[in-house]
């Protein structure tokens, strides 16, 4: 196998320019079989081999600098250096991330998972590069859904100003997560589909210079033009209208092409974009037809490319898009808006149902908010829906454009908690913290599938801004016979007893259950509270609370600092005169990262043996003690 051959970064150069495409369907098939069994990121990483392969033959690792955006397309660049082991523990806690890692890896030089930051990074790096008076090759690889971002054209401005070699690896598949939307998208499908522009600007250029005495003035006053010839014949030429010189298309499943390319590109001064085309499944049938559903895909049989695992139960977004759609049909005002997650947010059915009433504005997180802000200000009902970990990018918009003008937007958060496999990146246990912050603004989380829908049509017809936080996953259908009609800031009463309370919210009220029958075979008398708002809390029920019992346990799926649990200790601790014994459960001041949700609900201490084992250390020896 050529595969094998690869042991080390620039292992690659080695090779006979006749392996290259073994190589290339070699790493193609090590990553289907691979990512079958893992699963990951597989539409995105096929469509990149080549073009992975030929930026690691056309610069050298780990001295120049490759940044990838979002980094989810990098598992061939880990392969080529030397990483091809590290597979079998992919996305596992304590093996490998699915993204780019410096801790990780010293050609991994920029950590990365959310979109659009690659221009930026690069842009930094060049001019660091510049100042320290080093010499090295830096380049961007970015996808075009990345280019629907405002960051990126933030970074592109900039980067037009450099005056030494700045490479941005344009990446287009006509793909970001769901089918790219906007006037960008159709820009580029201009310059994919207009004829080579480059040899119509020679064969013109050439036969004009043929025309006695007054084609070379001619030829060059054409040159000089603001315009130039390229405006002829590729619509709008956006990027040399930033100053930034533009190659291409190329082929991007053509390795040699795209190492000439390159290889032309470090050659020039100033930011130079490499404008490359390629198939986004390529080389995998079922990747090829429905490359939005292999993007990230659990483990699949490789010859039908269907899940291995059946789902039998419904999950949170499966519940959210339910509902969405029923309320299309009664609430004519509903509109739904999504930033290139229409399928991973449960939209897709809304959209089929109202394509009129449906938005999907890209990847760009601080856009869909302001422009769900116009919607509200116009009389509409918005809901956006958003994985938390992507919600933070628009923190400056939900408070200066939505909570100032205490507009009713609805926020439908989507992956709240520990997502897993994907790691630090997307682990959405901050929107508590940052949302609560906010004034104007309303947090719930539900309790079960039930209280999700009974949230969403609450929400809908809610005056102000409200955020509804559920998590990723299986459905939790316990404790369905409880199910209180939600109203503004009121908790639900469970199980109402002594001694101790726990006061849950959202998903850790299913933990909390399993906590409070542990402490039940140990003698102890437990309360049970789901607390249903993280904002505003339920002051009336806190103060009862702690009035009543010994002990009060706060527990919630987000990072301590600023959470629900601190909150409710504030409180109390400003209306209480007798200091009360609270038990703030929440995840650490820290970042999380990849592997089995379980198991990092086990590292972070809020699984329901870890919390009991807190409890029983908190509580008093002797007086607090169980009967058994």
């Amino acid at each position: 196998m050529v595969l094998e051959k690869i042991q080390q970064a620039n292992d690659i150069k080695k090779l006979n320019k006749e392996d290259w495409p073994i190589l290339a369907e070699e790493i193609r098939q090590f990553l289907i079989e691979k990512i079958s069994i893992s699963g990951g990121h597989l539409a995105s990483n096929l469509g990149v081999v080549e073009l992975t392969m030929a930026l690691h033959l056309a610069f050298y690792l780990p001295e120049d600098k490759i940044v990838w955006d979002v980094g989810h397309q990098s598992y061939t660049h880990k392969i080529l250096t030397g990483r091809r082991e590290g597979f079998d523990g992919l996305r596992k806690y304590g093996g490998m991330s699915g993204f780019p890692k410096r801790k990780e890896s010293d050609c991994d030089c920029f950590d990365t998972g959310h979109s659009s930051t690659s221009i930026s990074a690069g842009l930094g790096y060049a001019l660091a590069r510049q100042i320290k008076g080093e010499d090295y090759k830096v380049v961007s690889v970015i996808g075009d859904g990345a280019l629907t971002g405002g960051m990126a054209y933030e970074a592109l401005n900039n980067a037009s100003r450099i005056r030494s070699n700045f490479i941005i690896v344009l990446n287009d598949n006509n793909m970001s997560i769901s089918e790219n939307v906007g006037g960008l998208s159709k820009h580029l499908s201009n310059l994919r589909t207009a004829e080579s522009y480059q040899v119509v600007k020679t064969g013109i250029a050439n036969s004009l210079s043929q025309i006695p005495v007054y084609g070379e003035r001619v030829v060059e006053r054409i040159r000089k033009t603001k315009s130039g010839i390229k405006q002829l014949f590729v619509p709008g030429m956006l990027f040399e209208n930033m100053g930034i010189l533009y190659l291409g298309p190329v082929d991007g499943h053509n390795i040699s092409g795209m190492v000439k390319v390159l290889k032309e590109a470090q050659r020039l001064q100033g930011p130079v974009l490499v404008h490359v085309i390629t198939q986004k499944g390529r080389g995998y049938a079922p990747a090829e037809r429905h490359p939005a559903r292999f993007h990230g895909t659990e483990p699949f049989d490789i010859e039908t490319g269907l899940p291995t695992k059946k789902r039998l139960k419904s999950n949170y977004t499966d519940i959210f898009s339910t509902v969405m759609r029923k309320l299309g049909d009664r609430e004519e005002k509903v509109v739904a808006v999504t930033a290139a997650m229409a399928d991973g947010t449960g939209l897709k059915r809304f959209k089929n149902m109202f394509p009129e009433r449906f938005f999907d504005v890209g990847i760009a997180e601080e856009h869909a908010v302001t422009f769900a802000a116009g919607l509200a200000a116009a009389g509409l009902k918005p809901v956006v829906a958003v994985y938390s970990s992507f919600l933070q990018r628009a923190y400056d918009q939900i408070l200066h454009d939505v909570c100032i003008q205490n507009l009713p937007v609805v926020f439908a958060v989507d992956r709240a908690g520990l997502v897993g496999s994907d790691g630090e990146t997307h682990q959405g246990i901050f929107d508590i913290s940052f949302l609560s912050s906010i004034p104007n603004m309303t947090i719930l989380a539900p309790k079960n599938k039930w209280e999700l829908s009974d949230m969403v049509k609450f929400a809908v017809n809610f005056p102000t801004p409200i955020a509804i936080r559920y998590p990723r996953g299986e459905a939790y259908e316990g404790l369905k016979e409880f199910r209180a009609p939600v109203e503004y800031g009121v908790s639900e009463m469970i199980y109402e007893e002594s001694e101790i309370a726990l006061f849950a919210l959202g998903s850790m009220v299913k933990t909390g259950e399993e906590v409070r029958l542990k402490l039940k075979e140990l003698g102890y008398s437990v309360t049970l509270v789901n607390a249903r708002f993280a904002k505003p809390l339920d002051e009336k029920l806190l103060l009862s609370l702690a009035k009543k019992h010994k002990l009060l346990v706060t527990m919630e799926e987000n990072v301590i600092n600023g959470g629900f649990g601190e909150h409710v200790t504030e409180f109390l601790s400003q209306n209480m005169k007798k200091k009360l014994p609270i038990i703030n459960v929440a995840i650490k001041d820290d970042y999380v990262e990849h592997g089995n949700v379980e198991i990092l609900r086990r590292e972070v201490g809020i699984d329901g043996d870890s919390i009991v084992k807190r409890i029983l250390e908190k509580y008093d020896s002797g007086k607090g003690k169980g009967k058994k």
